[in-house]
Order: C-alpha cells, then sequence, then structure tokens
C-alpha cells in the first residue's frame, strides 16, 4: 500500500484544518495511508520524508510565498537534494490566504520549482470549477480555479475551520485524485517491470 504524507505549517489552524480535509480525502480512496506532519517538527528530522511515495505540501501565503518555519523546513532538505533521495515521488501543493487572490500563485511554484529540484514528480488540481455547472460559489469545489495546486480562502481573523463548504469539498477531492494518481503510477511501474 502507498504512504501518502500531507506534511504542512499552520501558524493559526486555517491551514492544519485544509491538511486534514485533505488526508480524509486520501483515506476515503482505501489505496494509501497517510500522515499528516507539521513542517517544523521535520526541520531537525527531513530524512523521514524518504519513508513516503507522495508528499502533499501545505503552507499559508504570507507576503507572496511560504512561512518562514515552511521554508525553513525546504531548506532542511539540502541533503536529500544532494543524494536525489525524493526523486521519482509524487508531489502536489496547497495554500491559504484570507483574500481571493492572495499571491496564493506564488506560493504553489515555490513548492512546485522546490519539488523539480528534488525531481518529483508534480501533481496539480484535477477538480473543475463547479460553480460553471451552476453549483453555487461557496458551494462550489475549486471555486478559486487554481490548476497548479489546491487554492482556499479564510477571512482573516476567522475560526480555523470556518471555510466556505466547497474549500472543505475541494480538499477532500484534491487528496482522493493525488491518492489515485500515485496509485495508477505505482501500477504503471509494476507493469513496466514485468514486461522488462
Amino acid at each position: 500500500m502507498n504512504k501518502i504524507a500531507v506534511v504542512y505549517h499552520s501558524a493559526h489552524g486555517h491551514t492544519a484544518f485544509i491538511a486534514g480535509e485533505i488526508a480524509e480525502g486520501v483515506a476515503a480512496q482505501g489505496d494509501a495511508t497517510v500522515a499528516v506532519l507539521k513542517a517544523e517538527a521535520l526541520i531537525a528530522r527531513p530524512d523521514e520524508l524518504v519513508a513516503y511515495d507522495g508528499l502533499i505540501l501545505g503552507s499559508p501565503t504570507y507576503l507572496g510565498g511560504v512561512s518562514g518555519v515552511f521554508k525553513t523546513m525546504m531548506d532542511a532538505t539540502g541533503g536529500l537534494w544532494k543524494r536525489q533521495e525524493l526523486a521519482g515521488k509524487l508531489a502536489a501543493g496547497f495554500t491559504v490566504s484570507s483574500l481571493p487572490a492572495g499571491d496564493k500563485q506564488s506560493t504553489l511554484q515555490s513548492m512546485f520549482t522546490f519539488c523539480m529540484q528534488h525531481g518529483m514528480i508534480w501533481v496539480g488540481n484535477a477538480v473543475l470549477p463547479e460553480q460553471h455547472s451552476g453549483v453555487a460559489y461557496d458551494e462550489a469545489s475549486n471555486r478559486l480555479g487554481s490548476w497548479t495546486g489546491l487554492m482556499a480562502q479564510a477571512r482573516h481573523g476567522a475560526p480555523s475551520d470556518a471555510f466556505p463548504p466547497g474549500d472543505s469539498k475541494g480538499a477532500r477531492l484534491f487528496g482522493a485524485n493525488f491518492s489515485r494518481t500515485l496509485a495508477r503510477v505505482g501500477r504503471a511501474q509494476i507493469v513496466e517491470r514485468v514486461a522488462a
């Protein structure tokens, strides 16, 4: 069974809430185990990431990028990069800000670049914006229209779980899609080995 880690930093609980929703989506697929890991705990132990087949990275968007804690965790993986120990693993990213745009795309791009440098394979957001099919905006998955990764929005100062229902649903769908994609890649590798 595949192993997936949702690795996140959350200062006010909003990113932690979305991380939990993504993990729920992964678990509901039934084809992978999922661990939810705090980025700050991995700064001293980045080698723990090697045990996972897929990594879903999450950070709030602060001033157009990942949080300082998340960046420190990324920087702590320098030894893994040198040895290319994360190469070939699947990766995806998600971010939360208090504004609809909030420069979240910059945060996802920094995660994407980080994963590319590690030789990982990026999985985008395959969920179509549901408001185009008549679903009310706040109820719609991918209402913010992001394909690079998952974007969610929580009002500044709102309780940690105060997201529009569509953001929660979209996070679960994002996790489920990542798990399915990892399972398909695994099956393709098995077929390739058998054919060789």
